[in-house]
């Protein structure tokens, strides 16, 4: 029950601010395909093809991982920190891992909702993905792990400055340095080391092999699964944690 109406709160929503939504998914997406991909995509080759077919699995992955992120951890920063709304859920008879998943799963279909956009600026610039079960995993996997994690980091920080140290360091390094935009074959070692613990370069790999009729990395996905259950059990124990409070 609890799951439902967060679903369907969520879906009224997006009804009721359909096109602000749906703006606001676009405008970064579509300044990283104009900025890399028609300035570079057809000038440059990746793996002995043009840029465009590495760029668009990356923009898939970094879309859906920012878009699930932000729509939960804003909601519940505001929600704890500004409204103290938050706490109606804590005195109600509300069962805290459903709460978590609610949410977590409010998250990630907003995020796979952004990806729609980028399968079809792939579709309008010739760069076609193969649209299969294993791809539709890869992608829910992502938006499951964002939304966790941005769920989690919204119910640890203690304050709108915190959530946005939180975001600066963690969200945007992550954002470029896993492989969404170049190889990570040129990076130092040391470096390398760090970005293959982060869940975005795994996910990334995933879709990129996935979107040209690659094999499935065993080991992405099974990194990707592992994520996905740690953090979402991180924000069942953190609301808890809150309830407890």
């Amino acid at each position: 029950m609890e799951i439902t109406t967060i679903l369907w709160r969520e879906w009224l929503f997006l009804k009721r601010r359909f096109w602000r939504v749906t703006f606001s998914q676009m405008v970064s997406p579509l300044l990283y395909f104009v900025t890399f991909g028609m300035g570079l995509g057809r000038v440059m080759e990746m793996d002995g093809k043009p840029y465009l077919y590495y760029l668009i699995p990356g923009l898939l992955a970094m879309t859906t991982m920012r878009s699930s992120y932000t729509s939960v951890s804003t909601r519940i920063s505001v929600m704890r920190l500004h409204e103290k709304s938050f706490e109606c859920y804590l005195y109600s008879p509300t069962r805290m891992h459903l709460l978590a998943m609610g949410h977590i799963l409010a998250g990630a279909l907003r995020g796979m909702y952004s990806g729609v956009f980028i399968v079809l600026l792939g579709i309008v610039s010739g760069v076609r993905l193969a649209m299969n079960g294993w791809l539709l995993t890869a992608v829910i996997l992502n938006s499951l792990i964002f939304s966790a994690l941005g769920f989690l980091a919204a119910m640890m920080m203690e304050s709108h400055y915190d959530m946005n140290n939180f975001t600066n360091i963690v969200i945007t390094p992550m954002s470029f340095l896993c492989g969404t935009f170049f190889s990570l074959d040129g990076i130092p070692e040391a470096l390398k080391w760090v970005v293959n613990i982060m869940p975005l370069t795994h996910t990334t790999r995933l879709i990129r092999e996935i979107s040209f009729g690659g094999s499935v990395s065993r080991l992405s996905m099974a990194a990707a699964v592992l994520f996905a259950a740690a953090l979402t059990g991180g924000c069942v124990w953190a609301c808890y944690r809150e309830a407890k409070a």
